[in-house]
Formats: C-alpha cells, sequence, structure tokens
C-alpha cells in the first residue's frame, strides 16, 4: 500500500475542502490515488459538503426533549426556511435532542452515535441529502434534583410540541407540589421566549457588557442638553439611574412579568411559591432562538441560485 504522507492528504484536503481525517481515510481507501480519492470522497457526499459549508446557516429549527430531572435544547440549522420543514430535517432535530440527553457537552453530542454514525457524520449526511449547508450549531441541558424542569416552544412545528423557532427550558429547584411548579414553569418559560432575558441575575451579567452599557450611557449624555454643565457627581447619579433601567430589562427576576405586568419575576416567583406549598427558586434557564447572532452573507442562497440562472436583481 503506498504511503500517506502528510503532503498528499493537505494536497487531497485543498482540493476538497474536507476535514483532514476524511482525507486520510479516502487516501487510505484508494491506496494513495488522489484522483480517485477525490472520486471517493464525492461519492460518500463529503466534498459536495465541503462546497456548501462557507454558506451561512441561518435558518432552521431549535428542538427539545424532557426527561424525569432534566432537559436539553439544540439549534440545527440551514440555509432556507424551506429545508427548515422538511421531513428528514425535523426528525433529525428532534432525535439530537434526545442524544443530547444523555451527552456531556456539545462536543460529546456530535461525537454520539446516531443511526450507525457520528451525529457530526450524520448532520455531513444531510448536507449532501438536501444540498444546504447544514450545522448542529449548539446545544445546552439544564438538570435539576428535587423540582421541575418547564418548557415553551414558540412559533411550533405542525403537530410537533418539541420543535420550533424559539425554545425555551427552565430549572426550577423546589419541594412544593409537582403541578404548580410545571404551571408556573411553563408560564415563565413564556416570558423568557418574549422578554429574552440577557441573565438570571446582576452578576450573571459579562462584566464586559456592563462596561460597554455604561459606556454607551456616557456617549448619551454628552449629547443630552439636560446634562450639559451639570458636575460630576450628578452624571454619576444620572449613569446610576439608567443602569438601574438597563438591570430592569436585562435581568430576569427585575423584569416585569408578562402575565402580570403590575409585578416583577421575582414577585411572580413568590406567589408560585405560596401556591406550592415550599419555597421556589429559579435555578437556571436557557433560550435558544433560530439563528441568532447569525451573519447572513449577502450572497446568499437565493441570491446564488438567481446567478445560476443568470438572473439579475
Amino acid at each position: 500500500m503506498a504511503e500517506i504522507t502528510a503532503a498528499l492528504v493537505k494536497d487531497l484536503r485543498e482540493k476538497t475542502g474536507v476535514g483532514m481525517m476524511d482525507c486520510k481515510k479516502a487516501l487510505s481507501e484508494t491506496n494513495g490515488d488522489l484522483e480517485a480519492a477525490v472520486d471517493w470522497l464525492r461519492a460518500k457526499g463529503l466534498s459536495k459538503a465541503a462546497k456548501k459549508a462557507d454558506r451561512a446557516a441561518a435558518e432552521g429549527i431549535v428542538a427539545i426533549a424532557i426527561a424525569a430531572d432534566h432537559g436539553t435544547v439544540i439549534e440545527l440549522n440551514s440555509e432556507t426556511d424551506f429545508v427548515a420543514r422538511n421531513a428528514d430535517f425535523q426528525k433529525a432535530a428532534g432525535d439530537f435532542a434526545k442524544l443530547a440527553l444523555k451527552a456531556a457537552d456539545h462536543d460529546a453530542l456530535l461525537n454520539s452515535v446516531h443511526e450507525g454514525q457520528k451525529v457530526s457524520e450524520a448532520v455531513t449526511q444531510l448536507i449532501a441529502t438536501i444540498g444546504e449547508n447544514i450545522t448542529l450549531r449548539r446545544s445546552a441541558k439544564l438538570q435539576v434534583e428535587n423540582g421541575v424542569i418547564a418548557a415553551y416552544v414558540h412559533a411550533k412545528v405542525d403537530g410537533q410540541d418539541h420543535l420550533g423557532r424559539i425554545a425555551v427550558l427552565v430549572a426550577l429547584e423546589s419541594t412544593g407540589k409537582k403541578d404548580e411548579l410545571e404551571s408556573f414553569g411553563k408560564k415563565l418559560a413564556m416570558h423568557i421566549a418574549s422578554a429574552n432575558p440577557l441573565a438570571l441575575s446582576e452578576a450573571d451579567i459579562p462584566a464586559d457588557r456592563i462596561e460597554r452599557e455604561k459606556a454607551v450611557l456616557l456617549e448619551q449624555l454628552k449629547e443630552d442638553p439636560k446634562a450639559a454643565g451639570k458636575p460630576q457627581q450628578v452624571l454619576d447619579k444620572m449613569i446610576e439611574g439608567r443602569m438601574r433601567k438597563f438591570f430592569e430589562e436585562s435581568v430576569l427576576t427585575k423584569q416585569a412579568f408578562i402575565l402580570n405586568p403590575d409585578q416583577t419575576v421575582e414577585a411572580a416567583v413568590a406567589d408560585a411559591a405560596k401556591a406550592a406549598g415550599a419555597p421556589v427558586a429559579i435555578k437556571a434557564f436557557v433560550r435558544f432562538g433560530v439563528g441568532e447572532g447569525v451573519e447572513k452573507k449577502a450572497d446568499d442562497f437565493a441570491a446564488e441560485v438567481a446567478a445560476m440562472s443568470g438572473q439579475k436583481n
């Protein structure tokens, strides 16, 4: 058998855009024949998948899975909403969410076995089959020893309560009545889906995010006629007041509860504790919205199709 050198693997990678391990395997399967290895990768759908990888996958779906004391949420992205409606794509999202229940973290999920292959390989196979860039972008897990994991899915897929555009998990810690906890947990998850808090508490907001907000407020004060000529201690008080408003809008427990805007979430938790017959604490929450933070390129899929067909805007 021909020697599979690092240089040969590098050449194949540059030629196809496929990962190093897959390139090495292709060369091993074809006895070091570079062109045969290219065809081997094409036959496996891997070369095709690599060509899709630079496309922005900003559409897709989020999926949840709930077990007795823990829950997971994953985001499976595609280039177009059309693919997000594909039955195979939706099934894969649900399957990956269930596998995430047993995975320690996202890397472990990608290496979990799905229908005889790694999840990462299953995603690659989806790319080859469907013809768009697809990424299993992220996953998260919440667990609670005493209490409940509540969930809410917004903009659900028809007939699929665990799939949608926004998914929220909330971990409530309490020894109180489970039905009361589940009822309140669902309402709280709905609130989080709508209000999109930055953090559970002030302490959980990253320091750089707070400093960035202060910097913005300082710039605003420079343009504010009411601040002109004021002494520094007055300006500091103005910043303090505006930061208080920032925390009220950004911290979950300080937000006005969407189902009763006259009370804060913190007050709603206190009411829930009375109904449950025991103290209730929000241990954690996670909110996934499809495509959050993904920068969609101007030359997106639709534009590419138009370009290929010779159409012009």
